[in-house]
């Protein structure tokens, strides 16, 4: 008797776990897409529709928000800073990043490990404990209101992070891989640039990812560094929006739901690239 129920036990057993994990995996993943769906609709409504009934559908969906966006300058003036901010501060993370990295996992010197551990403590410090004196620096080296002045401190911010993955991976390259190459005649920077660089493009791929998503949605250092409307975001170019007295909200659910398109679709076709990325170097830290 006993016999006949251990089987019903366990199948019982695993559909639990199983219902388990994919309810946690639904409302986590609800959590994430409500929002946006909220916020798609209501671009759909006017204000006053939308502070009577937030969460119900458009009585009569008013595409003109998304058309008035689309046909104006400031979303598209937005997305190109975005554009130029994004790609510059993955060029140049990619470039430095490597490059520390690199020493950092197939150098050897004296004071090699200690110098790492001072890098990560980078991670302690997010950029809000540094705004003061950042303003400051920037101020003094003629930045403000500069796009590059955005891109400086994003790299300079996001540099620690970006060096512990890659040196993760860089480590995991076979060391015969490295002496085979030396006997053909290659310098360090050879190796790096010729040998290093191609096989770790899955781990390069993964940080130019990562760098370019939380690029494009930053708001609060460009709010902090452009002070000129032509020079805003797409994060900022919805307070153009916003009055003295009154905000059109409506107007702005429909500029963030727009804003979010082009981040959503990157990140669909890189996600792989993502998770292949941040799990390569994993055998070998």
């Amino acid at each position: 008797m006993l016999r006949s129920q251990a089987p019903s036990w366990g199948i019982l057993q695993k559909s639990a776990s199983f219902l388990v994990r994919y309810g946690v995996l639904i409302l986590f993943t609800a959590a994430i897409l409500i929002p946006i769906l909220l916020a798609a609709l209501g671009g759909l409504k006017t204000t006053g529709e939308l502070m009577i009934s937030p969460i119900s559908l458009p009585a009569s969906p008013h595409w003109e928000n998304y058309a008035g966006i689309l046909q104006g300058q400031i979303f598209w003036r937005g997305f190109t800073n975005s554009l130029i901010i994004m790609i510059g501060t993955a060029a140049l993370m990619i470039l430095s990043a490597s490059a520390a990295a690199y020493v950092f996992a197939r150098l050897s010197f004296k004071g090699r490990d200690l110098l790492f551990n001072y890098f990560t403590i980078g991670l302690l410090f997010p950029l809000a404990v540094a705004i003061l004196p950042l303003y400051i620096l920037l101020r003094q080296i003629g930045l403000l209101n500069n796009l590059f002045g955005v891109v400086l401190v994003q790299v300079a911010f996001g540099l620690t992070g970006n060096i512990v993955i890659l040196r993760g991976f860089f480590r995991s390259i076979p060391r015969e891989l490295e002496d085979a190459a030396y006997i053909d005649g290659c310098t360090p920077f050879g190796f790096f640039w010729r040998v290093l660089l191609p096989l770790s493009r899955p781990a390069l791929a993964a940080v130019t990812v990562l760098v370019m998503v939380v690029s494009w949605n930053e708001l609060f250092l460009p709010l902090l560094v452009l002070n000129d409307e032509k020079l805003w975001t797409l994060p900022l170019g919805m307070m153009q929006f916003q009055g003295q007295y009154q905000t059109d909200w409506a107007l702005v659910m429909a500029f963030v739901t727009l804003s979010l398109v082009p981040t959503i679709i990157f990140y669909l076709f890189a996600e792989r690239h993502i998770i292949a990325g941040l799990t390569a170097g994993a055998i070998k830290g």
